[in-house]
This record gives C-alpha cells, sequence and structure tokens, in this order.
C-alpha cells in the first residue's frame, strides 16, 4: 500500500496588509520532502499519522516536496496566487511522476486564503484528485478553525478536526486519518457524509474548550463518536479573520456507509450549537485595555497573582496598546513578550547591541491602525537570543532574534521580528528570565496561552483584553470590512434561519 503524504498550512489573517508571497515559505528546512517531511511536527498531525501508518505492515509513505508553515506564522494575509500555484504545482507533479498511489494524506488548516480561490483546501483536493486518479483514498487533518463547507469531501473522502483550543488532540487526529485511510484503502470503511452550516460568527478568543458551552459542545460529538462505532464528528468553529465565503461554524459527520446516520448526527450537533449560540459568544470576558491592566494591579495588590494579561486582538504582534498602558498606569514587576519590532531588531543587531548596553529607541506600532503607534523605550538589554524556528512553540520563529530589555520598576520587554503567540512559560525562561521577578505576564495571545498558562496552574488571575476602538482582531466582528460574507448572514449580526436541510 502506497500513500502519498504533503502538507499545505495557513491560517490567513485577510485584514493584514502583507500579504504571503512564495519566499515566506522558503527557508532553512523547507519546503521538506521524504523523510524530512514525515518527521515535521512529531507531536501533531504528521507525527500521530505517520506513527500509525507505520504500524500496519506494508505501507509505504512518501513524503512529496511540500512547504512548511511560512516564517511569517499566522501574521500575514492572503496568500499570492504565484506562491499557491508555485508549491501547488509542484505537489502535483510529483504526485503524477511518483505514482500510482492507494491513498493521499494531506496535512492542512482549513483557513488558507488564496488570492482568486474562493476554497483553497477544497482545490487542493480537486488538484491532488485529478492527479491520483478515482480510486485513491484521500484524507486530510483540520485545525477546527477552518472556514469550510463541504467542498473539500466533494473530492476527498475524510476529513479529521481537532476537537480541543487549544489543539491538544491534533496528534489523535492524524492517528485516526492514518487508521481510517488504511481501511478505506483495504475496503473496511466506506465514507458517508452530512455537512451542515451553522450562520454563528464567533471571534476565537471566545472558542475556549476549557469552559461551557464550548465544552459542552466539544462533548456533544464525542458523545456520538463514543456511542455509534464508526462516527466521526468534525465541528469547525469558524475563523472570522478570514474573509470567505464558507465563513461560519460547520459540523461535518461521517460514517462507514450509513448516510441516514450521518444526516441524524449532524443535525443533532449542529442544533446543539444553535441552541445554545448566545452562550457560545458570552463565554470569555473582554476587558478594554486600561480596565485591565487596573485589574491586574488590584489582583496583584491582594496576592491573585501571577496575572496573566493576555491582548487577544494583536494580529500583526507589532500592537502597543497594552505596552503603553503598562507604562502610563505605573505597573511593576511585569513581563511584556513580545513586541514584534523587525526594524528595530535590525537596527539594535546592526550596531552590535549586546547585554548590557543601554537600550533607547521606538518599539512597535505603525503596521495599520489596530497597531498604534511606536513607543520610546529606556533601558538596558538583558539578553540578545535567537529566535526559534517557524512554527515551533508560539509560531514566534522565522529567523532572526528576540531582544529582552529590562526598563521601568523591575519591568522586562521582549521584542521579536514578528508576531509571537507564548504558549507556555517555559518559552520564556529559555530566554534567561526569572519566573520569581514577574508579577505580571502580558502576552500576545487568544486561546493558545492557556495550554502553558491556565491549564498548567500557573496564572491564578487571567484578564482578556482588546483596545477600545474595534480594530482588526475586536470581538466585534461586525466592524471587518468583509466582501466575501456578510457579517449580517449569521448570529448575532443578523437573523439567519436555524440550520436546516
Amino acid at each position: 500500500m502506497r500513500i502519498a503524504v504533503l502538507q499545505f498550512t495557513h491560517e490567513t489573517v485577510t485584514f493584514l496588509p502583507n500579504d504571503t508571497a512564495r519566499e515566506d515559505f522558503i527557508y532553512p528546512g523547507s519546503p521538506a520532502s521524504g523523510e524530512a517531511l514525515l518527521a515535521t511536527d512529531p507531536k501533531g498531525y504528521m507525527g500521530g499519522f505517520v506513527r500509525v501508518a507505520r504500524e500496519y505492515p506494508g505501507v509505504e509513505l512518501v513524503g512529496i516536496t511540500s512547504p512548511l508553515w511560512p516564517r511569517t506564522g499566522t501574521a500575514s494575509g492572503w496568500i499570492t496566487a504565484d506562491a499557491y500555484a508555485y508549491f501547488l504545482g509542484n505537489m502535483v507533479a510529483e504526485l503524477q511522476a511518483q505514482g500510482p498511489f492507494d491513498g493521499v494524506y494531506m496535512a492542512l488548516h482549513g483557513a488558507m486564503a488564496v488570492h482568486g480561490v474562493a476554497r483553497p483546501e477544497a482545490d487542493i483536493a480537486r488538484q491532488v484528485r485529478d492527479a491520483v486518479g478515482t480510486r485513491a483514498v484521500i484524507a486530510g487533518t483540520f485545525d477546527l478553525h477552518g472556514n469550510e463547507d463541504d467542498a473539500f469531501l466533494a473530492y476527498a473522502d475524510m476529513a479529521f478536526a481537532v476537537k480541543y483550543f487549544p489543539h491538544y488532540d491534533g496528534h489523535l487526529q492524524g492517528e485516526r486519518a492514518a487508521r481510517m485511510l488504511v481501511r478505506a484503502v483495504r475496503g473496511d470503511y466506506r465514507p458517508a457524509h452530512r455537512v451542515i452550516k451553522v450562520p454563528i460568527l464567533s471571534p476565537t478568543v471566545v472558542q475556549w474548550t476549557g469552559a461551557a458551552p464550548w465544552s459542552d459542545l466539544v462533548q456533544r460529538a464525542l458523545v456520538w463518536e463514543a456511542r455509534e462505532p464508526d462516527v466521526y464528528v468534525n465541528v469547525f468553529f469558524g475563523f472570522p479573520w478570514g474573509d470567505a465565503v464558507d465563513g461560519g461554524m460547520t459540523v461535518q459527520a461521517m460514517t462507514n456507509g450509513d448516510p441516514d446516520l450521518a444526516d441524524r448526527v449532524a443535525r443533532d450537533v449542529a442544533a446543539f450549537a444553535w441552541r445554545h449560540r448566545q452562550g457560545l459568544l458570552d463565554a470569555a470576558r473582554i476587558h478594554p485595555i486600561a480596565d485591565g491592566v487596573r485589574l491586574a494591579r488590584e489582583a496583584v495588590a491582594v496576592g491573585e497573582g501571577p496575572v496573566v494579561l493576555a491582548d487577544h486582538s494583536d494580529r500583526s504582534g507589532q500592537a502597543t496598546w497594552l505596552l503603553r498602558e503598562i507604562a502610563a498606569q505605573g505597573l511593576t514587576r511585569t513581563l511584556v513578550a513580545t513586541i514584534a519590532s523587525a526594524e528595530t531588531v535590525t537596527d539594535a543587531l546592526a550596531c552590535g547591541l549586546r547585554p548590557g548596553d543601554a537600550f533607547d529607541a521606538n518599539v512597535g506600532g505603525g503596521a495599520d491602525p489596530s497597531a498604534g503607534t511606536p513607543v520610546r523605550i529606556t533601558g538596558t538589554v538583558l539578553q540578545v537570543v535567537a529566535a526559534p524556528a517557524p512554527g515551533v512553540a508560539g509560531s514566534g520563529g522565522g529567523g532572526g532574534h528576540w531582544i529582552c530589555i529590562g526598563f521601568g520598576s523591575g519591568n522586562v520587554l521582549v521584542l521579536s521580528p514578528q508576531l509571537a503567540q507564548i504558549v507556555e512559560p517555559a518559552e520564556l525562561w529559555s530566554l534567561g528570565l526569572d519566573p520569581a521577578a514577574f508579577d505580571v505576564v502580558a502576552i500576545k495571545s487568544r486561546v493558545h496561552f492557556r495550554r502553558g498558562f491556565d491549564d498548567s496552574g500557573y496564572a491564578r488571575t487571567i484578564l482578556l483584553v482588546e483596545p477600545p476602538d474595534p480594530f482588526l482582531g475586536t470581538v466585534r466582528l461586525d466592524h471587518l470590512p468583509y466582501s466575501q460574507m456578510r457579517a449580517a448572514d449569521f448570529f448575532p449580526y443578523g437573523d439567519p434561519p436555524q440550520p436546516g436541510p
């Protein structure tokens, strides 16, 4: 049994001004092919798929040359038509040259946006299907933030999306994809699907599955999978910062040759989401930044630290609103990680900046109105460290260096070349910083940070904040300039009908 393996992933913020070009996907290690591709993401989708697929005797995995996450991470806009055509064209050519294949596994995301391509993941499946023929079985794994409908499954046979946010179960979904792909190739599984769009548009910051009713929605899907053999349920929460024709929530149910059961499962899960639609949107409290900083200071004063201040709304990484307010309110013993300030980092390194040197420069701001204006920071350089590789930890890599600057009364600012979502406190302490030195940690993250700061028991107080104006990352999604979709077609911005047939 020969199975081709490929990857093409991006979570595209279509409102950012910087396109994601061909060169953004090209860096040491990317594109990857053969065993190098199969060894990527060992704790995620790819790792789970490869491990289980290789448990079956006689299964050969062929790693097709694939781009990995772009060096810009999620802080980049539309993928250019050139980049998409170049990488997908190369993958299709390799599939044709190295075939025939019995199956194809595709590590995808679901929220990719490409200039001129309405549904990129479905288009990838279409072109792959044309390359490998009708007999090959095609399976894909997805992030639950996909903007998906039934188009992908018109060309592919199976889809498996993570159920938890933070995404703890990527490895599990990769394992499922391998197991079911082998079964389908052997003729032991005949996929039957039902897909229902649920007209709910929700910001990702409220979608934490560690609390109800998002946890209840996940449990509803898990119960169906537990009670009915060979049933698999995907709930795509949607990615509202991707302007997509297939935006909003989607439920997909798959069974072994039983379309009526697939229909019953999909209807039940979709109806559950619709009944709880207001609770889904009210699941997290968002504070204006000034209030959040004040509440952080009050929490520290009564012994409710450490405190995490999470600026969920910063999509460029360059936003300075939180940093400015921390300075204005005189917050102390605060670690700000990170402010994306590529030009400042480049200039500092060009000047040979070293630990112990004085630092006096403008940082951040200027990417777009949501980033605010630069803030002048005067202090002392503490550390200059190499940035993690792209896709590692909080996707803060991509080359270059991070600079740690001490300023104010026990405060530290970490500068990075681009957006870095800090997921684990260990990412900060690996910079040479002392955990005991900080009462407050201010980060740029929506929910992923809960993996290390909440679920681990690190933080006693967590405050989600955003600027008062409805900028790019706001929870007030009706302020975003959609052109491929309308906020009014979704709850709570309009009065759409209940999900139907």
